[in-house]
């Protein structure tokens, strides 16, 4: 069974947690604060001018009380204290609105930026990342830790800064109107300190579980929701739904466990917080009604404590932010470190394949991860122009070839060739934009028939779209539709049948008139006579270009010019069709049981996994 990515990432995280390494995934987003400084700076300007605007308040207020104290206050000199206090104020949501724009701005362009550097990524990385991968996980990783590195980087940076700011002016300001008064006040902070860094721990294991079971959940939704047919055709509604129900109640237990250590934190942050003030109103009130300091004193400095009173509650909340963004960051870049199998060594970008021969010389293959070879010693000579044929058995190495030919594998130097040059010596680019790959799997977007058929090619007119269907023997079919080529065909085209998909993907393959166009196992959802007329209107369509067509039914194939018979992952034989028939048993059998029988139920049925 599999290992999933979720299990790999967190696992590396974990890993990485217990030497601090987490904390070096925070080097990915390096080039983000680099690039912005100004940004920050005004940003983080803008946020200390509201802090020291907001320190002076509790100044006014303190020589307002006294002024009262003393009886020498008067409504004017009242009125210019409320009306300093209200400009301040203004000020206060001016300078507000600044750093929220530019640091606020800042988080969710990072979050963008990631977002679609992880999505290029994704694009760039090979067939093996995504066989080991479910699209469950990797859409967790684009839509919650995204999230959570946003909020670090947004919140998380502003309420540290503005902690540390206000606490350390608040605590310079306390120590000025008493020192002792303040170490008093302060003398639970030691308490704080413990438990924000006995629970962060904490957080930061329980979120990876979250992080993780949502994952599960995530592609599980996926898998059920476009295996639609199959649930309901098996009736598992229910099964289904009962294990949607259990997977769910995990999440929730997985969020409550963290929601409990993040719901313990915070209370406990303001009980000490709480704790402060009741000291500073025992020992400040002793203090004032001596005449050590002022009511105005007093006022102010329980005004600061309440300051202090922010920092000291959102430690907690910051070091969550914190520990959230920093294990989800080292999650993303666990997949960002991965690199492609393939490489461009010695790829010479400007090199073009324009005649579509290819050469196989002596080829053998084997999956990552795997032991035994999945093709050995494969020789092969397709010239310019050439209709070949590949029929085997299930597992024979069809689709493995396939997938070497369109370059989505690791190919050995100097073993297979296009137009006389070694593939590792061009670009993956060049090789695939010589190629029309037609794979087993339709691969349909949830969209337009026209959208489909023109994937690969969106500036084509309509009449080069139906010019392309009629050679796929779909044009018919379509057009009888209300809608006709604006026909929406739903997820993985779910509202066609299996042979509509398939001739659909055919067309999408010629409309991109590529030299050489490779079709594997491409009309198995059609009857025998039909794929032969298909693969005959092609192979009319596609005149002097290479054109190789995988199939388990020989019959179709009976006028390439040349068809491979495949076994255990080698070539056995090769020839023209009637030459095959007179001199391979294997070959001659399998033909004539599938010619009276009309279709393939035989030992060649199926596409190869």
């Amino acid at each position: 069974m599999r290992r999933g990515l979720a299990n790999r990432i967190l696992s590396t995280v974990s890993k990485e947690s217990d030497e601090g390494g987490s904390w070096r995934s925070i080097g990915l987003l390096k080039p983000y604060f680099r690039g912005h400084l100004l940004r920050l700076a005004g940003g983080f300007l803008a946020l200390v001018l509201v802090d020291l605007l907001q320190l002076f308040i509790p100044r006014i207020v303190k020589y307002a009380v006294d002024a009262l104290q003393k009886g020498v206050a008067t409504p004017r000199g009242l009125l210019q204290y409320g009306l300093y206090i209200f400009l301040i104020a203004i000020a206060i949501a001016g300078f507000r609105f600044i750093w929220r724009q530019l640091i606020l701005g800042f988080s969710r362009i990072v979050e963008i930026d990631l977002r679609n550097r992880m999505f290029s990524h994704l694009l760039a990385l090979d067939k093996d990342f995504f066989q080991k991968t479910t699209t469950g996980e990797v859409m967790a990783l684009a839509t919650n830790d995204l999230s959570a590195v946003q909020l670090a980087t947004g919140m998380g940076v502003v309420a540290f800064v503005d902690a540390v700011f206000m606490g350390l002016a608040a605590f310079g300001f306390m120590l000025y109107i008493h020192p002792l008064l303040t170490v008093i006040a302060l003398a639970p902070m030691p308490i704080l300190v413990f438990l924000t860094r006995t629970l962060s721990s904490r957080l930061h294991g329980r979120f990876k579980k979250v992080q993780e079971q949502f994952s599960v959940l995530t592609e599980f939704v996926r898998s059920t929701l476009s295996s639609i047919r199959l649930v309901k055709a098996y009736n598992q509604e229910e099964h289904q739904a009962l294990r949607f129900a259990q997977m769910s109640e995990t999440y929730v237990r997985n969020n409550l466990k963290l929601a409990f250590v993040y719901g313990t934190l915070f209370p406990i942050s303001g009980f000490i917080a709480n704790s402060s003030m009741l000291l500073v109103l025992v020992f400040g009130g002793r203090l004032t009604i001596s005449g050590t300091i002022t009511a105005g004193d007093l006022v102010a400095f329980i005004s600061y404590l309440f300051i202090m009173t922010w920092p000291m509650m959102a430690m907690g909340w910051v070091a969550d932010l914190f520990q959230r963004g920093v294990t989800s960051l080292a999650r993303i870049e666990a997949v960002m470190s991965v690199r492609p199998s393939l490489s461009e060594r010695g790829a010479a970008p400007s090199a073009s394949i324009g005649r579509g021969e290819i050469r196989v010389r002596e080829l053998s293959f084997r999956y990552p991860g795997q032991a035994e070879l999945s093709l050995k010693g494969i020789d092969l000579h397709i010239p310019e122009g050439m209709f070949l044929g590949i029929v085997g058995r299930t597992g024979a190495g069809k689709t493995t070839l396939c997938n070497l030919l369109a370059r989505l594998f690791a190919v050995p130097d100097g073993r297979l060739f296009f137009d006389g040059f070694d593939v590792n010596s061009i670009s993956i680019n060049s090789v695939r934009s010589a190629i029309a790959y037609v794979p087993q799997d339709a691969g349909l977007f949830s969209d337009t028939i026209a959208f489909n058929i023109a994937f690969g090619t969106p500036e084509a007119s309509i009449e080069e779209i139906e010019k392309v269907a009629r050679a796929a023997a779909i044009h018919d079919e379509i057009a009888a539709m209300p809608q006709g080529y604006e026909t929406r065909i739903g997820e993985k085209g779910i509202k066609l049948s299996g042979g509509q998909r398939q001739r659909i993907a055919i067309a999408r393959a010629l409309l991109l008139n590529r030299p050489v166009i490779m079709i594997d196992d491409g009309l198995s959802a059609v009857d025998m006579e039909t794929e032969h007329a298909i693969i005959r209107s092609i192979a009319s369509y596609l005149e002097g270009r290479t054109c190789i067509v995988v199939s388990h039914r020989i019959a179709p194939l009976a006028d390439a010019n040349q068809i491979v018979v495949m076994e255990k992952g080698q070539v056995v034989d090769q020839g023209p069709h009637n030459e095959l028939i007179e001199r391979n048993a294997f070959y001659s059998s399998i033909y004539r049981h599938q010619t009276l029988s009309g279709y393939a139920e035989d030992s060649l049925t199926g596409g190869e996994q």
